[in-house]
């Protein structure tokens, strides 16, 4: 699943960035070059955003980046997050295992094209679960 998220950038006097994902609150970072300030923005978010999965908290929905306003030195664009590459990596490694029942055709398509089945659960679990918090939240 990705999602994406306005951000701030600031320009430092030491020549550095600093960058605020306004949505996400106390979401905050800082790099010595732009490049490192998108890496670490993106980290930020993720970090922030994986915290709140694994706290069984309702996800922020983003704002829209025309609503975001910035202050002084600085520039806002959209910050591309890939939750499900940041879980694989960072996420709690603690497993549940779970017994099902799929059709059993179902079953001989999906194992013909080798589909994983954990992470296809996975994968639809997470984005109809933001969906769900994000109605709730309209």
């Amino acid at each position: 699943m990705k999602l994406v998220y306005p951000a701030n950038f600031y320009y430092e006097e030491d020549g550095g960035y600093s960058v605020e994902v306004p949505d996400l609150l106390g979401c905050i970072t800082q790099a010595d070059n732009l490049e490192e300030a998108m890496e670490m923005a993106q980290d930020a978010a993720l970090g922030w955003i994986l915290t709140t999965i694994e706290e069984e908290e309702e996800i922020p929905k983003p704002s829209k980046i025309e609503e975001i306003k910035i202050e002084g030195d600085g520039f806002k664009t959209l910050l591309l997050l890939d939750i499900d590459q940041y879980t694989q990596k960072y996420g709690n490694k603690k497993s549940i295992k779970k017994t099902l029942t799929i059709p059993e055709w179902l079953n001989k398509r999906a194992e013909k094209v080798g589909i994983n089945f954990s992470q296809a659960l996975q994968e639809v679990l997470l984005n109809k679960i933001v969906k769900m918090e994000r109605k709730k939240l309209k």
